[in-house]
This record gives C-alpha cells, structure tokens and sequence, in this order.
C-alpha cells in the first residue's frame, strides 16, 4: 500500500512580507516558522509515521523545514526541484507591487493558462507539472510510505491531480493549507481498481499544544499587495 505525506513548508518570510519567493526571492523561514517546523518535528520523532521515503523541493522554505524534521524520520533527504511552488519567472525576488505594476496582477480565474511573468508558469503549467511529479514520484516508491516536503500550491495541485479535476481552470473550491500541516493520501483498491483515498488534510495538531499558530491570513489584514494566490 502507497501511503503519501504532503507537508506544507513552515511560515516563510515570504508568507509574511509582499516579496515574490522563487529561489531568488525564498529568504526561509520566519521564527515561527522554525518553531512550527520543531512542533512538527517533535510529534514525528514519537513514530507516529513510519516514512521510507523523504523528499523536499530545493526552494530554502521547503529546504529548511525539510531539514528541521529530517532527524525525526531518520531518513536522507531526496531534494526534486519539481515538487516546487508555482514558478515566478522574472519577477522572482521583486515586490509584489512593483511586479503586478510592471506585469499585471496575476488573475488565474480570468486567465489560468498566462504565465505570472515572463519565464514564469501559468495554472495550467503549474498543475501540469505537479501531475507529473506526483505520478514520477508514486510510481517510483510504490507500496511505500512518502513524505513530500513542499507548498501550499503542490498540495493543491494534489486534489486537482487525484480528483480528476481539469488543470487548466481553477478548480471551483477554495483551499487554505495550513504551514506544516499534514495531508495524508492513501492507495486503496475500491470498485474493482486502485484509487487514490484522502485520509487527512490540514492536520496541525503538533501546533496546538505549543501554542505557535500561523500568522493572519492576508484577508484578514492590511497589506500593501497580496501574495501568489497559491501561497495566500
């Protein structure tokens, strides 16, 4: 049985500041962020999951949580840049203000197949990508335990991906994944075939009895710009 972990990275600065973070522009995470990851570390040092498989995307937020739980699991991390967040493109590293100004205001609804800027992906290339990874990654560990250390957007991708939905519109649901959360997928043989079953999503449980929460969500605070929408 092929069991696979997403694990959103740990608040990063760029959850927190309006800096668009490809590899250019990722400064880590915050200080809270690391004490997220700790709490996620702690919890998994218990043996609750029994990983044989540990990957990271290669952008620092990822990188670093990745690292932070590492000793936990016991485990060499395999690092796949495809398991990245959307790709930025040229306005990697700028200020979201000075970006939407110089390339407009990304609007995936209106426009999922344009590229955030030049360089960059779009919707469609993003989950296109992300499809990818997760069926490169499953059937390359299959009857494992996986855990994937990546971004809000990757585990978006994941519903999109294993509910069929289509990747080149967004999808008609709105999802807010938590940093360190867990998202726990299971392959089951259902209906005379093998499906892939969602056991748990948002799992933050090691964050409530250390009392480090995330930050406001951007709605419900003031900013001078938002974010990627797949990072919000």
């Amino acid at each position: 049985m092929t069991n696979l972990y997403l694990i959103r990275h740990g608040e990063a600065w760029a959850n927190v500041q309006p800096i668009l973070a490809g590899m250019q522009g990722d400064q880590g995470l915050t200080p809270r962020g690391v004490a997220q990851a700790e709490g996620l570390r702690d919890r998994l040092a218990t043996g609750e999951l029994k990983a044989e498989v540990l990957i990271a995307s290669t952008l620092p937020r990822a990188r670093q949580t990745a690292e932070i739980i590492q000793p936990a699991l016991g485990l060499p991390i395999r690092f796949d840049d495809e398991v990245h967040e959307i790709r930025i493109g040229e306005a990697d590293g700028m200020n979201t203000e000075a970006a939407w100004a110089k390339y407009g205001r990304p609007d995936f609804d209106a426009h999922p197949l344009r590229p955030l800027s030049p360089g960059g992906e779009s919707w469609g290339d993003f989950m296109l990508r992300i499809a990818r990874a997760l069926t490169r990654i499953t059937e390359e560990h299959a009857g494992k335990s996986i855990v994937i250390v990546c971004h809000g957007g990757v585990i978006d991708g994941a519903f999109v991906h294993f509910f069929r939905m289509s990747g080149l519109v967004l999808p008609p649901t709105d999802f807010h994944t938590r940093n360190t959360s867990l998202t726990h997928w299971e392959w089951v043989q259902r209906r005379g075939r093998g499906l892939w079953r969602i056991n748990s999503y948002n799992d933050i449980t090691h964050l409530h009895t250390i009392g480090v929460t995330e930050s406001l969500r951007w709605e419900d605070a003031s900013h001078p710009a938002a974010p990627v929408p797949t990072e919000e």
